[in-house]
């Protein structure tokens, strides 16, 4: 009977409720493909993934990076060119992240290779943003500390998260895609979260209250060390820890004294230190210059937003476009095109889109999507030849290298532009020769066009490396203990930039 009843429904009634139906599809689609990680991985694994990805860096940093450039401008009160300079320096714990891969690796405590370091990670990071939050009046020298404690945790939680889903990945070859899917998901849904809702708690809270949410975070990390499940091993040989350290550090060595990995290397660090980061500047003069738009709070964290959905864009733009172009050509569209987009902000510090009619939000906000997007083509292509730049048998560290140093560019820009900015004079007070840093910032994004040479041409889906390379103890090492334990992928492509997205 209930059959026939079901046959009776009206042709019009199953098209009103077939955009339902679809989207109650979709849904039990992504539940049983979830349902499917949490039985095949085990749940704490996925837990472990949405809390670092999704609610640590994703979340966390979105609200992070907000409630920091209040911090610095509000609270501390310092100039734009010291706030730059600051938050380099905040950065330098993600600039030595093979260490920190080396020893999640090869160095287990207790028995364990990773949950001690998630347990430690969790609890830095809730000492030292608890600090900041309940300290009434801090020396600026001592929030610089807890700042770099804060990001040190995130960082250590990022490299060993990172290991365990390589290791997964290895386990279960044919979830390895779903397994990216899950970490990028967990990102970008966590930072479109955090900057949607990062203006608005600023402005309820202010930024020290932020801070305080901030712990939350480091706690959940801490409860995924406590709760991840992972095999325990008691007799764990430490003789064998300092072979493994020198045996990697030489192949490594070995791997960059080979041109064909140098000069790639050498592009990269020259690309990003060139690109002049004067982000403190701009953001001071969107929020108090008396000829500026005097952002609100709530508007700077919508203006986040937008922007990291422009930077999604920009990653499906390269995967179903633009992943099959030659490495050399791209990079030197991508480069010409992010020199030119940054003449957006020159014609909004001369207030030139007031005298076309074109409001400073909806400016702005077309501003920070085009360079979001752009500035994520730059950077993709540069993550892929990375990655065919690692050896066998050091894959993770030495791609964790790479990522190292293009993080120390990204610290020469910063720094750089802290002292363009200092040259030119541009404080809290006074923005007459910010138009100046902008146009220099601009003509020297060109510079990277000349170094080009030093990209290989050639097809992006073949090998670059030769195929005989220097080998290492860590290949070699035919111990049991040590077959148990592998350098593997320390960095996610997609959080890099979530760390040092301009804005």
């Amino acid at each position: 009977m209930v059959e026939e009843e079901k046959l009776k429904i009206s042709v019009e009634d199953l098209e009103e409720d077939e955009p339902q139906k679809e989207s109650n599809v979709s849904i039990g689609s992504a539940l049983y493909w979830f349902k499917l990680l949490v039985t095949e991985m085990h749940w704490s694994f996925v837990f472990g993934v949405v809390i670092v990805y999704g609610i640590s860096q994703g979340l966390g940093g979105a609200l992070n990076r907000v409630s920091t450039k209040y911090y610095m401008k509000d609270v501390q009160k310092v100039q734009p060119s010291e706030a730059q300079v600051y938050s380099g320096i905040t950065s330098i714990p993600w600039m030595v992240k093979p260490i920190w891969g080396l020893f999640t690796d090869l160095v287990p405590i207790l028995g364990y290779h990773r949950r001690p370091y998630f347990v430690f990670a969790g609890l830095l990071g809730v000492i030292s943003l608890l600090s900041l939050a309940l300290h009434e009046k801090l020396h600026l020298v001592l929030a610089i500390l807890l700042l770099t404690a804060g990001s040190a945790s995130v960082a250590i939680a990022d490299v060993t998260i990172d290991a365990c889903v390589a290791q997964n990945s290895n386990i279960h070859p044919t979830l390895a895609a779903d397994l990216q899917s899950l970490c990028a998901l967990s990102s970008s849904i966590g930072a479109l979260l955090g900057f949607s809702i990062s203006g608005i708690l600023v402005h309820l809270i202010g930024s020290k209250g932020v801070y305080g949410l901030l712990a939350i975070p480091g706690g959940l990390v801490f409860l995924v060390g406590i709760l991840l499940n992972e095999p325990h091993m008691p007799d764990f040989n430490y003789r064998q820890v300092n072979e493994k350290f020198v045996g990697a550090g030489k192949a490594m060595w070995s791997t960059l004294k080979i041109p064909d990995v140098w000069r790639p290397c050498l592009y990269m660090y020259l690309s990003l230190a060139l690109c002049l980061d004067i982000n403190e500047g701009l953001f001071y003069w969107y929020t108090d210059s008396k000829n500026g738009p005097k952002f609100s709070q709530e508007n700077v964290g919508f203006i986040f937003s937008i922007g990291s959905v422009g930077s999604l864009l920009g990653a499906l733009l390269y995967q179903y476009v633009l992943k099959d172009h030659q490495f050399r050509d791209l990079l030197f569209w991508t480069q010409l095109i992010f020199s030119l987009s940054g003449m957006l902000d020159f014609l909004l510090v001369l207030r030139l889109n007031l005298k076309f009619g074109i409001p400073d939000y909806f400016f702005i906000v077309i501003d920070e999507s085009v360079h979001q997007l752009v500035n994520r083509l730059k950077w993709m292509p540069l993550l892929v030849l990375s990655s065919k730049l690692c050896p066998r048998g050091i894959e993770g560290t030495f791609f964790a290298l790479l990522m190292s140093i293009d993080n120390v560019g990204l610290l020469s820009a910063s720094w750089g532009g802290g002292f363009l900015l200092h040259i030119l004079q541009v404080t809290r007070t006074k923005f007459s020769n910010l138009w100046l840093a902008i146009l220099i910032r601009n003509l020297l994004r060109l510079s990277p066009l000349c170094m080009l040479f030093l990209v290989p041409r050639g097809d992006p889906n073949s090998s670059i490396l030769p195929t005989e390379l220097p080998s290492s103890e860590v290949d070699n090492d035919t111990s049991e203990e040590a077959d148990n334990i592998e350098l593997v992928s320390l960095v996610n492509g997609m959080d890099i930039d979530n760390q040092k997205e301009a804005f």
